[in-house]
């Protein structure tokens, strides 16, 4: 039995008669017969009874009448659905990203690809790049966007990077050290410094190195958060400084409430954001459009840093200030 024999015994059932079913189904009069012999047979009950060179219908097909339209427009309506999926319409998607990334693109990317394709369902996940990894193999999300080295060491993923990470240490517009030049470490550590963001064992090493700042990092910091939203609550009401990435304060650093401070060394870290996804992986053409939103998000965030010569831009080190002889 196949869904073209129940839209034949359908045609049959509406126009009463051979004929006109036919001509609807653009079969000639003996191959349809042909077809609603066939099923038939495969139900194993008689459909019709033939009288008169019309076909009447039994107790067995009033009884499967409505069950033969379902499967027919659940059939149709399969079809439909794949092909919308086909075009982005329809189909859902998870995704992730890290709170940084999410403070200023999640609700617009979710209200973009949602005005282009009304019917998708759409489930997004907030957090640091282990757990998202962790959520990607076990084939909870689609894709996440997060620091490409977490698919290194899997041979399952792949990895667009999209944007190449620049860091500094931020403070409120009006901080007391803001516009001065050459800061070190002893003069941040005068306020209270907050640890904002994911960050691996390697940027934490690094990040101390370049300050002589022993190891667990953690404990020279007052707050430690990954909330972009909190970093920004806190900077931005009190006196506290935080390393950050140019892209977790941009929104911040647009409106002109918070500033880089020029702090000696620079915050020299390696972290390259991008797609993060199954390598291989057929996906709905949603998840392609959802990669257009990212694509052209990064490349904008990197034409507004290069505009504001914001942190990791090349200029000339201020040179280290001497700290008088103690005696």
């Amino acid at each position: 039995m196949n869904t073209r024999q129940l839209r034949h015994f359908l045609a049959v059932m509406d126009l009463g008669s051979i004929a006109a079913a036919a001509e609807q189904v653009h079969l000639s009069q003996p191959a349809l017969s042909r077809s609603l012999r066939a099923l038939e047979d495969e139900l194993r009950v008689p459909l019709f009874d033939r009288q008169e060179r019309r076909l009447r219908p039994t107790p067995y097909a009033l009884a499967y009448v409505q069950r033969a339209r379902r499967i027919v427009f659940d059939e149709r309506e399969g079809a439909r659905s794949l092909a919308l999926m086909r075009s982005g319409d329809l189909g859902s998607m998870a995704f992730g990203m890290g709170s940084s990334i999410a403070y200023t693109l999640l609700g617009p990317m979710v209200l973009q690809l949602l005005a282009a394709a009304p019917g998708l369902r759409l489930e997004t996940l907030v957090q640091s790049s282990d757990v998202l990894l962790a959520a990607l193999q076990r084939e909870q999300l689609d894709f996440f966007v997060g620091d490409v080295r977490t698919a290194e060491a899997d041979g399952k993923l792949s990895a667009e990077p999209l944007y190449r990470c620049t860091f500094g240490w931020f403070a409120r517009a009006g901080h007391p050290l803001a516009g001065r030049a050459g800061l070190v470490m002893d003069e941040l550590q005068r306020y209270p410094l907050i640890m904002s963001g994911y960050a691996d064992e390697s940027l934490l090493r690094r990040m101390a190195a370049l300050y002589g700042l022993s190891l667990p990092l953690q404990e020279h910091f007052s707050a430690s958060t990954n909330d972009v939203a909190t970093v920004l609550t806190l900077l931005g009401s009190s006196d506290a400084i935080a390393p950050s990435t140019d892209v977790a304060m941009i929104s911040a650093l647009r409106a002109g409430t918070l500033q880089r401070l020029d702090v000696q060394p620079a915050l020299d870290l390696e972290l390259t954001l991008g797609i993060v996804r199954h390598a291989g992986r057929t996906q709905i053409p949603a998840v392609e459009q959802a990669f257009q939103v990212l694509r052209a998000h990064f490349a904008a965030v990197k034409a507004e840093v290069a505009a504001q010569r914001l942190p990791g831009l090349p200029r000339r080190p201020a040179p280290r200030r001497k700290r008088p002889a103690e005696g």
